[in-house]
C-alpha cells in the first residue's frame, strides 16, 4: 500500500495526528502538576531528595511532549511544501511562527501568570515552536541533505557549546540567552526569563522536515525506517548516558535503590534539550510513531481529535486547568497548591487530566470539524 501523493488534495496522516494527540495529552497531565502541586520554575520535579519517586516519574512521561511536537512540526511543513510548494511553505512557517510567538507574550503567559504584564514574563514551549518555526522558514531552502546535517549538527553537537556562559552585562547575552543560556532578559515592567532555548529545538524541526519524503514512501518501507532510525537514536542515548561523559551536563548517579538509579540515568537536561535527552525522547517518539502506523485506524480516532486542533487544545487547556484549580480553591478543595507534595499526588493529577479531556475532547471535536469545512482559513492556525 502506498500513501497518497502528497502534492495534491487535502491530506491528513493519522498517525502524525495520532501521535500528536498523545503527548498534547502527556502535556496535560504535566501541566496539572504546575498548577496542582509545584512550579519547576521553583522546585526541580525530579529531584528526588523533595520529589516522590512516582510523581517525578511522571513528569518524565512529559519529556516526550516538546521534541515531539517540534519534530511533527517540521514534519507537517514538509507535507504542506508538498502540497502548496516551498515558498509557501516558507510563508506560512514565517507568518505562523510569528503568530505564536505573539501568543506566548499575550494570551499564553496571561493563562499561566493571571496578567499581561507579569513581573515575570516566561518564554516557554509556545516561544520556541514560534522562533524554530521562523529560523526553519529560511531553512527549507537548503538541500534536504545539508538540512539533515544541519538539524544532525545542531542536535547532537550544541552541548559543545555549554561552556560558553555569558554575564548580563556581557556582549551578546541576548542573543545568546534566546539561543542556548537561560536567562532574564529585562523588560519596561519586569523581566522575561527564556525558559526554553531555542537553538537545539530549532534542529529538532529542521529533523522533522527531512523525514518529510519518507510520508511518500510505501507504507513498509516508512515503518522500516522509522523503526530503525528510532533504534538507532536509543542506542545512541544508551551508550552517551552510560559514559557519563558528553551528551548530557548533569552526570547520572548511582541511587539508593535501583529505581532511583534509573531515574538519575534517565533525568537528562531539558532547558536548553541536552542530545541525550533528544535521542531518548525522539527515539521513542519514532517508535510510537511506527506504532501508530500499524494501529487500525478505529483504535486512533479519539487521539486524532485531540491532534487535530493542537494549539486550540493548548490554549483552551491552560484555561480549564486554571479555572479548575481556582474553583476548587475556592471551596477548599485544591491539593498540593501550597508547593507541598502529598501522599498520592500522581493518582489524583492523572485523574484531574482525564477529567478535563473530556470536555477537551468535545471542544476539539467541534474545532476539527470546523476546519474541515474550508471556509475560515484563519483557522489553519489553529
Amino acid at each position: 500500500m502506498t500513501v497518497p501523493d502528497l502534492r495534491v488534495g487535502p491530506v491528513r496522516i493519522g498517525s502524525i495526528d495520532a501521535l500528536r494527540g498523545l503527548v498534547m495529552l502527556l502535556m496535560l497531565v504535566d501541566h496539572v502538576r504546575e498548577f496542582f502541586y509545584y512550579h519547576a520554575q521553583v522546585r526541580d520535579p525530579i529531584d528526588l531528595a523533595v520529589t516522590a519517586p512516582d510523581l517525578a516519574a511522571t513528569r518524565l512521561t512529559a519529556h516526550l511532549c516538546a521534541p515531539v511536537f517540534l519534530l511533527l512540526t517540521g514534519l507537517s511543513a514538509c507535507l504542506y511544501a508538498g502540497k502548496h510548494g516551498r515558498a509557501a511553505a516558507s510563508r506560512f512557517l514565517l507568518t505562523r511562527g510569528l503568530f505564536l510567538i505573539l501568543l506566548e507574550l499575550t494570551l499564553v503567559n496571561l493563562a499561566w501568570t493571571g496578567t499581561l504584564l507579569p513581573p515575570v514574563l516566561y518564554l516557554q514551549v509556545i516561544w520556541a515552536i514560534g522562533l524554530s518555526m521562523v529560523a526553519l522558514a529560511g531553512l527549507i531552502r537548503l538541500p534536504r541533505p545539508a538540512l539533515a546535517a544541519v538539524a544532525l549538527l545542531i542536535m547532537l553537537g550544541h552541548n559543545l557549546l555549554d561552556g560558553i556562559v555569558l554575564a548580563p552585562d556581557q556582549a551578546g547575552y541576548t542573543l545568546w540567552s534566546i539561543l542556548h543560556q537561560r536567562g532574564f532578559l529585562g523588560l519596561p515592567w519586569g523581566v522575561a526569563r527564556t525558559s526554553y532555548p531555542v537553538l537545539p529545538w530549532i534542529g529538532v524541526a529542521a529533523a522533522g522536515y527531512a523525514l518529510g519524503p519518507w510520508f511518500s514512501l510505501a507504507a513498509e518501507a516508512r515503518l522500516r525506517r522509522l523503526l530503525a532510525l528510532g533504534a538507532a537514536a536509543l542506542a545512541g542515548f544508551l551508550v552517551l548516558r552510560g559514559l557519563n561523559g558528553y551528551g548530557d551536563p548533569t552526570p547520572w548517579q548511582e541511587g539508593a535503590t535501583l529505581g532511583g538509579t534509573i531515574l538519575s540515568f534517565l533525568n537528562v537536561t531539558k532547558y536548553p534539550p541536552s542530545a541525550d535527552f533528544l535521542l531518548v525522547s525522539l527515539g521513542i517518539g519514532l517508535w510510537l510513531l511506527a506504532l501508530f502506523e500499524v494501529l487500525p485506524a478505529a483504535r486512533l480516532g479519539w487521539l486524532r481529535v485531540f491532534g487535530g486542533a493542537p494549539l486550540f487544545f493548548y490554549l483552551l487547556h491552560l484555561w480549564l486547568v486554571r479555572g479548575l484549580y481556582h474553583l476548587l480553591l475556592a471551596l477548599g478543595l485544591a491539593i498540593g497548591g501550597s508547593g507541598r507534595v502529598e501522599a498520592g499526588a500522581p493518582a489524583q493529577l492523572w485523574l484531574i487530566a482525564a477529567l478535563v479531556s473530556v470536555p477537551l475532547f468535545f471542544a476539539c471535536r467541534w474545532m476539527v470539524g470546523l476546519k474541515r469545512q474550508a471556509r475560515y482559513p484563519v483557522l489553519s492556525y489553529l
